[in-house]
């Protein structure tokens, strides 16, 4: 009988990075162990296989127990659990506890005596960024391991590039705002003679009014608003795009909200992946990931956004080396690479 791993994210239905990186979790292990995803919607891998483009064959869905019995009955004759936090602590019954951060965390009494005692319980805790790590180790007293998010790099390629500028994110405006009106704005100001601005991304019916204000501002500019685009419509406007833009994090406060930085930032990684230079907010884990002048470009005003691309789009053969360059660079963060770090972990 195979040995068995549990994955759980509460977040499963945001189908966010989260959710790619805890369920590309699933497929490193997927050949070694039984791997079982705790959900209380079967239903929902369907959903997970067509946003996230994940093949998830092979991983079971199982009903996420509620009570502490039903816990350690459901927990404990798993080899490892994997489980990503929402910011508490909790109470872990696998042979090997292993706890995910996605988000850097503060204000949430992680050094309480409470929470420390259910820590006692967790074998390794799990950072995405060292950005994220600063914060968790600080409010839970613990010293976090970085395993960058997986990418699938191998999905996406330059293909046949055009004057296109790139955004992809959710349509959001909290807790996590991607900001969209400062990169249609700065568009606006750029007045870039044959060049379009593509935003994409994922739309909750409760952002529909930001979405609906930003078709406004875009009004009459060769700017185009995708909302809940699929994989495949991502795969071929990033091989498509020059240029992608990025602006969560602008004007905030890195050090009072952290919470509100690209944490990581996979969409920067899959335009690296196919040759598209990112011009993104240097804030965040997002410098972790872009060495400015080799492989993109960091800005923290909308000044510095608009020079930068100015200086790619009238010098072209920058922007093919740069290109070239962030193409390479991107591999650093392979699934490849991520698999060899969860192996490593059990």
């Amino acid at each position: 009988m195979a040995l068995k791993i549990g994955i759980y994210d509460p977040y499963l239905d945001t189908l966010g990075g989260g959710e790619r990186y805890m369920m590309t979790i699933g497929q490193c292990l997927a050949n070694r162990y039984q791997v079982d995803i705790f959900w209380h919607n079967r239903n929902i891998k369907g959903d997970l296989e067509k946003r996230l483009g994940l093949d998830l064959e092979g991983l079971d869905f199982k009903p996420v127990p509620t009570t502490l019995i039903e816990k350690w009955l459901a927990q404990h004759h798993y080899e490892a659990l994997f489980y990503m936090s929402d910011g508490s602590i909790p109470v872990l019954f696998a042979k090997k506890n292993i706890l995910c951060f996605m988000v850097p965390f503060t204000g949430k009494r992680g050094r309480s005596l409470w929470n420390q005692i259910k820590l006692k319980r967790i074998n390794e805790v799990v950072a995405i960024t060292s950005f994220t790590k600063r914060f968790v180790d600080q409010e839970y007293d613990v010293k976090s391991k970085i395993i960058f998010p997986p990418v699938a790099t191998d999905n996406f390629r330059p293909g046949y590039k055009k004057n296109l500028i790139l955004g992809v994110a959710r349509f959001s405006r909290h807790p996590h705002a991607k900001k969209q009106e400062v990169l249609i704005e700065a568009f606006k100001e750029m007045a870039a003679k044959n060049w379009q601005l593509v935003l994409a991304g994922g739309l909750r019916p409760e952002e529909r009014s930001y979405f609906d204000r930003l078709q406004k501002q875009a009004s009459g500019l060769p700017v185009k608003l995708i909302a809940n685009a699929s994989f495949r419509q991502l795969q071929q406007l990033y091989g498509q795009a020059k240029i992608f833009w990025h602006a969560a994090g602008f004007d905030e406060d890195e050090e009072q909200h952290p919470e509100r930085m690209e944490h990581f930032g996979i969409v920067v990684v899959e335009a690296m992946a196919a040759g598209c230079v990112p011009v993104v907010v240097g804030k965040g884990g997002i410098p972790e990931i872009v060495t400015p002048g080799k492989d993109g470009f960091l800005w923290q005003t909308e000044n510095e956004l608009i020079e930068y691309t100015n200086q790619l789009i009238k010098l072209p053969r920058k922007l093919k080396r740069i290109s070239l360059s962030s193409i390479k660079s991107a591999q650093k963060f392979s699934e490849t690479v991520f698999c060899k770090k969860i192996n490593e972990i059990i």
